[in-house]
């Protein structure tokens, strides 16, 4: 194996940096010499200096007064013939070396900056700027580095969606051309079982249809929520009866209080949300283990809990799991990693919050779900005529 290339699990190819060739190498062989040449030293003397208007000030006053005072030093020693005549020559060399050097110092971020951008240019996003002034120079260097971690980020998670959506789509396509191809061929029958597998997978197509069309929504920034009073007991009974239909051996347990408990949201919005706490809630539960659902009202905030008897959360990854493509270090099943982060999103779109709890003392996991009974418009979404149902 080359050293430095990272494992693909997903078979896509997408593995360390992508080879590049022509131009793009030989901008990236420029960028290189030109950061590796340095026939001056950077000299930062000036560093400390907040503005670069003082230092440009300075820096032609020290000039001036160097050679000042060489002309000075060769009309004293005139009597040893040692005049203006030399001197003068000399003063404006030592001027202009002094200048150069300091020059190159104030100078070396924006140098640095422009091979970093040749870099990324190719594709390279690793390259950062050293900057140690503290003037708008040193400013600029820093957001430099700033947008150079977010490109290298954007750039990390595209390699990660297609690594993910292939190796999520290759399992479901996979097992449907082997059950089609041995029903063409006559290896199987289409027995009920048979059917069932096909329609596992086809379903499961389907729900990674589903998570790429909400991601896209997600980083569009706009959506459109058709919010209503919804009586949330009648609700979580059918969304826990609809998940009983996976087959799973594992117990729901609803507890509602008060019975009649509603809250104003997209009910649609609202059942995504849940059924993706639902599905790992019993997926990673044991057989003829319990899942306890609950709703709750707390002053003017509505909580639903979602809590297993599954391994947990760890520590570490309370906040992660809720990030694209994380998937907890207890999960071995696979999927995208991008169930919890939509139902962040979809909660987050209600102006409530979404979080896990705490390991109880029981153990399992527990993620409670915060939703204002009455909300106000949250950034980005845009109503519609349900928008305004009235409380029945």
């Amino acid at each position: 194996m080359t050293s430095g290339a990272s494992p693909d699990p997903a078979g896509t190819g997408l593995t360390g940096p992508i080879p590049i060739s022509g131009a793009a190498h030989d901008a990236r062989v420029r960028a290189a010499k030109t950061a590796t040449r340095r026939p001056w030293p950077d000299v930062r003397p000036l560093d400390p200096v907040h503005s670069i208007k003082t230092k440009l000030g300075l820096l032609v006053a020290a000039s001036v007064t160097l050679a000042s005072l060489l002309v000075w030093a060769g009309l004293r020693l005139a009597e040893i013939h040692i005049g203006p005549r030399y001197t003068l020559p000399a003063s404006i060399v030592v001027t202009l070396v002094f200048t150069q050097l300091l020059a190159r110092g104030m100078t070396s971020p924006l140098r640095e900056m422009t091979a970093a951008a040749r870099a990324m240019a190719t594709g390279d996003y690793s390259r950062r700027v050293r900057s140690t002034s503290n003037d708008e120079v040193g400013e600029l260097a820093d957001a430099f580095n700033r947008m150079a971690e977010d490109l290298e980020a954007v750039d990390r998670e595209r390699r990660e969606l297609v690594a993910n959506v292939s190796h999520e789509l290759r399992t479901p396509v996979s097992a449907l051309h082997a059950v089609m191809e041995n029903l063409v061929d006559g290896v199987t029958e289409p027995d009920q079982e048979t059917l069932n597998t096909a329609l596992a997978q086809t379903e499961r197509l389907g729900r990674l249809v589903e998570q790429l069309l909400d991601l896209s929504r997600l980083d569009a920034g706009a959506v459109e929520l058709d919010r209503e009073y919804l009586a949330l007991e009648p609700f979580l009974a059918q969304a826990t009866r609809a998940m009983k239909m996976t087959g799973r051996d594992v117990e729901f347990v609803l507890d509602v209080d008060p019975p009649d408990l509603d809250v104003l949201v997209d009910s649609a919005r609202l059942h995504q949300v849940v059924a993706n706490l639902l599905d790992n809630a019993s997926r990673h539960s044991p057989p003829g283990g319990k899942v306890f659902v609950s709703a709750v009202a707390v002053g003017q905030v509505v909580r639903i809990t979602v809590q297993d008897q599954g391994p947990g959360i760890a520590d570490a990854d309370r906040e992660r799991v809720f990030e694209r493509f994380q998937r907890g270090s207890a999960r071995t099943d696979g999927g995208t990693g991008l169930g919890l982060a939509i139902a962040r999103w979809a909660v987050q779109l209600h102006g409530g919050t979404i979080r896990v709890a705490p390991t109880p003392p029981e153990g399992g996991c527990r993620i409670d779900v915060h939703l204002p009974r009455v909300t106000d418009d949250a950034p980005g979404v845009t109503k519609t005529a349900g928008s305004a149902a009235a409380r029945p």
